[in-house]
């Protein structure tokens, strides 16, 4: 006991100093292993150390460096480990980075694509406009005369007294030449067959041909109510004065609009019913129920345009006043002038809010409007539309 004592209380460089060191060597790595493990973050591997290393003289040096190593090594990892975490926000950034130009790199490839297709994609339109030219010059043409003859004749009822007669007689005879050639030169097809709620004399219906047929019977549709506003342009206003001529405009509008919701009916319910063409049970099946869901949402139209019809007939019928003739005294009182067309009043009309105007101002006025120029008290509890020769620019293909 004594003699283990003094060996380990011996100083280094005694011969004991080699046998001791080696438990002094693991002590220390131990230490250090536990501190590691302590921590939660580095775990170090150490293997036992041979036992020649603690009968050989020279394995100091050996232990002194793996203890070293050791060291470095646990150091060095912690190291690491603690510029990995901080890094975890930068690699988060460059994550989401990544995200937005991975996105970004997208639309450039699609915007390249589009690019190298735009030459074909210019090539197929080319053929599609091609094989519809005549269709669409057609539409282009009837485009441009409904909008020239539209406000053409809504100008010359803007004039009233001041209208020119000419003008109107050119209109009519522009709108029904118009009609007349068109229908002569499709002769063949028979399109104004559907007019009177007949089908065009066509054998098979593709969808661009009741596209067809239903477009250019509704321009001329319109052409014909125009050409009936023109007619009432050219009456004398002593056989029909103004205020009478905008209640005839209103109601011609209508039924242009109610008689246009009826005339494709039809053409589209041969369409949807010769869908299969009575081949094949499921697909006859379908085309029926198809059309008689159409007729559904057309009779649902129907109801509503009667109830605005309705209205349209009273108001033609009873011809509502917007107030009282006006006195002479009433009319000096603001100087004899009207506030619309800043002239002398011809026919004052005294408003129920004390206002006076002509008449035919105020029912121009009304024709769009429901409160009075100047105090926009409410006079008038609907708007009479359309009674400015106007027509509606709507394309009834359903």
């Amino acid at each position: 006991m004594q003699a283990n004592r003094s060996q380990l209380h011996s100083p280094p460089g005694t011969g004991s100093s080699e046998d001791v060191s080696t438990p002094l060597c693991v002590h220390t790595r131990l230490t250090g292993e536990g501190s590691c493990l302590h921590s939660g973050d580095v775990h170090i591997q150490i293997n036992p150390i041979p036992k020649e290393c603690t009968e050989n003289p020279s394995s100091r040096n050996t232990r002194s460096g793996v203890h070293s190593c050791a060291h470095g090594c646990v150091h060095s990892r912690l190291r690491s480990h603690s510029h990995s975490e901080a890094r975890l926000p930068d690699d988060t950034a460059t994550e989401s980075g990544d995200h937005g130009s991975s996105s970004f790199s997208e639309l450039r490839y699609l915007f390249k694509w589009l690019q190298k297709s735009l030459p074909y994609i210019l090539i197929l339109s080319v053929k599609l406009v091609m094989q519809h030219i005549t269709g669409i010059s057609l539409g282009i043409g009837l485009l441009t005369t409904f909008m020239y003859a539209n406000k053409s004749i809504v100008n010359q009822v803007f004039l009233r007294e001041r209208s020119s007669k000419i003008q109107c007689a050119w209109l009519l005879v522009f709108l029904a030449g118009s009609s007349v050639l068109l229908y002569y030169t499709f002769h063949s097809q028979s399109l104004y067959y559907s007019l009177i709620f007949l089908n065009p004399t066509l054998d098979h219906l593709s969808f661009w041909e009741v596209l067809w047929i239903v477009g250019i019977t509704d321009f001329i549709l319109k052409f014909f109510f125009m050409g009936l506003k023109c007619l009432i342009l050219l009456v004398p206003p002593f056989i029909m004065p103004f205020k009478s001529k905008g209640y005839w405009y209103m109601l011609l509008e209508e039924l242009c609009q109610y008689y246009r919701t009826f005339v494709p009916i039809p053409v589209w319910f041969r369409y949807l019913v010769s869908y299969g063409e009575f081949g094949n049970v499921t697909r006859w099946s379908l085309g029926i129920l198809l059309a008689l869901l159409y007729l559904i949402l057309k009779l649902l139209e129907f109801f509503g345009h009667l109830r605005t019809f309705r209205q349209v007939l009273r108001i033609f019928f009873t011809r509502p006043s917007y107030g009282v003739a006006a006195s002479k005294r009433q009319c000096s009182d603001v100087d004899d002038i009207c506030s619309i067309c800043q002239a002398e009043f011809q026919k004052p009309i005294l408003l129920i809010c004390q206002h006076i105007f002509c008449e035919e101002c105020i029912t121009l006025w009304f024709s769009r409007e429901k409160t009075c120029p100047l105090c926009r008290t409410l006079i008038s509890d609907h708007i009479n539309k359309w009674k400015d020769g106007a027509t509606s620019s709507h394309l009834q293909i359903y």
